[in-house]
């Protein structure tokens, strides 16, 4: 067993607070310990899967291209993911897959095209992983919010487009104030690493071994890149989800809020 290695006797440890969550729960009678349970289910059985599957992906006699594939395969589905989540949204999946795919393409292109970390299996998967897994919250939050705000504002942009503004011009207000809401949460968690967050990369790097401040660069590095990518997501949903929700002669659908 490797070194930081915890092995099956640790990880059965380590579902003690689960336990408590559990017990919480019942005695509560708050109804959460069948979803609690199921999450510790599933989350392990699709980190194993996935966890064989990078066995295979990093090796080094497997073509780059199959890292590359994976890749793709994480986009379709974080984009079906945000379309789960947000039903309400028309053309979910598309907007997701435009926005996710941008914003990834983006920062692999930072990452790689600036020779931060070379082009290798090792490397493509994680930093795609967290790229694309970051982005699903902000891409759901971004698009929720700009249905909630021109759902609840419908007559004043009805007045707006009446006045003669175009459509752009009449959700402008909404759609920034949707972006505000979507972009806050991670710009809040980016002024809050190192003082209150001690965030993966760097702990799990620091764990094994890593000199601290190298860690510290590598999370920097990340962390940066995430917030770009939820900008990225932020903007391509606000402007391509405003756009479908007005027609050619600019008169706004009757969009609908749908409760959380």
């Amino acid at each position: 067993m490797g070194e930081g290695a915890i092995g099956w006797d640790g990880l059965a440890a380590s579902l003690v607070l689960v336990v408590v969550a559990v017990v919480v729960s019942f005695r509560r009678s708050l109804g959460l310990e069948g979803t609690i349970l199921w999450a510790c289910v599933r989350a392990m059985v699709q980190l194993l899967l996935v966890g064989y599957a990078l066995a295979v992906l990093i090796d080094d006699d497997t073509p780059v291209a199959a890292s590359w594939a994976w890749v793709g395969v994480m986009l379709l589905f974080s984009a079906v993911t945000v379309q789960r989540r947000a039903p309400e949204v028309p053309g979910a999946f598309a907007l997701a897959l435009a926005a996710m795919g941008a914003s990834a393409t983006l920062s692999l292109a930072t990452v790689f095209g600036l020779g931060i970390y070379p082009v290798a299996p090792r490397a493509i998967v994680p930093i795609a992983g967290m790229m694309i897994g970051n982005s699903i919250s902000g891409t759901v939050s971004a698009a929720r919010r700009v249905i909630a705000e021109l759902s609840d504002n419908h007559a004043e942009v009805e007045a707006r487009l009446a006045l003669g503004q175009p459509w752009s011009d009449a959700s402008r207000p909404y759609v920034r104030a949707a972006l505000r809401t979507a972009l806050t949460s991670q710009i809040e968690n980016t002024k809050a690493v190192g003082l209150v967050l001690l965030p993966g990369a760097m702990t799990g790097l620091i764990l094994a071994g890593t000199d601290p401040v190298d860690a510290v660069l590598v999370q920097a590095a990340v962390m940066f890149l995430i917030l770009g990518c939820v900008a990225t997501n932020a903007s391509v949903v606000g402007i391509g989800l405003t756009r479908r929700l007005f027609t050619s002669d600019h008169r706004l659908a009757r969009v609908t809020r749908r409760a959380v």
